[in-house]
C-alpha cells in the first residue's frame, strides 16, 4: 500500500527554520516526482515546491523562492522541505504528494496532478 507520511512540523517564531520530512512506504520514492503543498485555515491548497524524479529540477512557488530548498534522498525514501526565514504567512498544514511522470525532469506544483497525498503536518509561525 503506497503511504506517504510527513513530519518535521511544529511551532517557530518569525525567522527561524523548519525541515519537513515526507517519508515513502509500500513503494520506491525514487520513481515519483514530489510535491510540497500547504493549506492555510479558509484558503485553498497551494503548491509549494516540487522535486523531479532525477532530482535534476526543482520548483518553488514565488512566495517561497530563496527561503524554502526542497531535496530528496532516495536511499532513504525522503524528501525533505528546508524551510528558513519564516513568515506568519507561512502558517498552514503542509501536505507531501507523489506524482508518476512521463519525462525524469518534470515535477509540478498543481495540486490536481497528483493522486497520492500524506495526512499533513501543521507549521505554525508565531511569536
Amino acid at each position: 500500500q503506497l503511504q506517504l507520511v510527513e513530519s518535521g512540523g511544529g511551532l517557530v517564531q518569525p525567522g527561524g527554520s523548519l525541515r519537513l520530512s515526507c517519508a515513502a512506504s509500500g513503494f520506491t520514492l525514487g520513481t515519483y516526482a514530489i510535491g510540497w503543498f500547504r493549506q492555510a485555515p479558509g484558503k485553498e491548497r497551494e503548491g509549494v515546491s516540487c522535486i523531479s524524479r532525477s532530482s535534476g529540477s526543482t520548483k518553488h512557488a514565488d512566495s517561497v523562492k530563496g527561503r524554502f530548498t526542497i531535496s530528496r534522498d532516495n536511499a532513504k525514501n525522503t524528501v525533505y522541505l528546508q524551510m528558513n526565514s519564516l513568515k506568519p504567512e507561512d502558517t498552514a498544514i503542509y501536505y507531501c504528494a507523489a506524482l508518476i511522470t512521463p519525462v525524469r525532469s518534470m515535477c509540478s506544483i498543481q495540486r490536481w496532478e497528483y493522486p497520492y497525498w500524506g495526512q499533513g503536518t501543521q507549521v505554525t509561525v508565531s511569536s
